[in-house]
């Protein structure tokens, strides 16, 4: 019997419904009625919840326009974390279960791939290309995962940012109301500026073992 969905289509439905109604919203039962058929018919495409929220994933990874790969690591290497982040922050609904969802597709595993493959173009191998590898992705995942809830997250307004933390504080941790006054003011610029630098410590590490 011909499928009356393929894999994709429910993947960008199920999608749809975290990105409109959060992880709470994602049901057997909203996701049927959202294609317009039964529940029972979606088992014939997963099992259940855990690979309801796989897919999840998978859609959230078809979505991150890799570059195509050129001569210049350090450039493919930016625009492979840069579009892998625009992608997790379009979708902060989905944010847990990327962090957190182990995914058994090769299509979702894409995008790390294109990153992994970037960094290996700079030379370097081993147990150095891994760190490379897990650091930038720590990167790209964490910053993505404290604009959402980390403690300097923004509830309202960036600019109401500084008076949130001063007042949370209460003069008592400088250091932070800095950090949030130094964030409401740059807030566009915070990616570019934390992959620069974590790029120039893997820049120096391929040139230290080339030398």
């Amino acid at each position: 019997m011909k499928a009356r969905f393929t894999l994709a289509e429910i993947q960008q439905q199920a999608l749809a419904i975290v990105d409109r109604d959060g992880l709470a919203g994602l049901s057997m039962r909203s996701l049927a009625g959202a294609l317009e058929t039964g529940p029972m018919t979606l088992y014939n495409y997963v099992k259940g919840r855990g690979e309801l929220e796989e897919l999840v994933v998978g859609a959230v990874a078809a979505r991150v326009d890799m570059p195509a790969p050129t001569d210049d690591w350090h450039a493919d290497t930016r625009a492979a974390a840069t579009a892998l982040w625009r992608t997790v922050r379009a979708h902060p609904a989905a944010m847990p279960l990327v962090l957190t969802r182990r995914t058994s597709s090769p299509a979702g595993l894409a995008p790390a791939e294109g990153l992994a493959s970037a960094l290996a173009r700079s030379g370097l191998d081993g147990a150095d290309l891994l760190a490379a590898f897990r650091t930038v992705m720590a990167f790209v995942m964490g910053l993505a995962q404290a604009e959402l809830a980390g403690p300097l997250a923004p509830e309202g307004a960036a600019d109401a940012e500084a008076h949130r933390v001063g007042a949370l504080t209460e003069g008592a941790l400088p250091a932070l109301f800095r950090l949030a006054s130094i964030g409401a003011e740059y807030a566009d610029e915070e990616f570019d500026r934390g992959l620069a630098l974590v790029l120039m410590g893997i820049q120096q590490a391929v040139a230290s073992a080339r030398d």
